[in-house]
């Protein structure tokens, strides 16, 4: 018998309810209020997760160094963007450093 995504769906909540039962009833806190912890706890560890780390400042460095690399690459490359005959990406590298 194939199940439906909602049949599925339905079924996953029932099984999931009965599984807080235990503890609710162990810890004398009500069922909905367990729900709701354990809920929260999820999505806060998935939020915690995907959470974006600050990234750091460019440095004059950098910045010299990718104008560099950017003016190397278009003396080395063909206008289809392949590299000339003895140029390759680590030479530029290289020259751009």
């Amino acid at each position: 018998m194939a199940l439906t995504d909602q049949q599925f769906a339905f079924f996953l909540r029932s099984m999931a309810d009965q599984l807080l039962m235990y503890p609710a009833a162990l810890t004398g806190i009500p069922a909905p209020l367990v729900q709701t912890l354990v809920e929260g706890a999820t999505v806060g560890s998935v939020g915690a997760g995907k959470a974006k780390t600050r990234k750091g400042k460019v440095s004059a460095y950098n910045k010299a160094f990718a104008n560099a690399y950017k003016r190397r690459k278009a003396t080395m490359t063909r206008k289809n963007g392949d590299w000339k005959k003895g140029c390759n990406g680590s030479k530029c590298m290289k020259q751009s450093h």
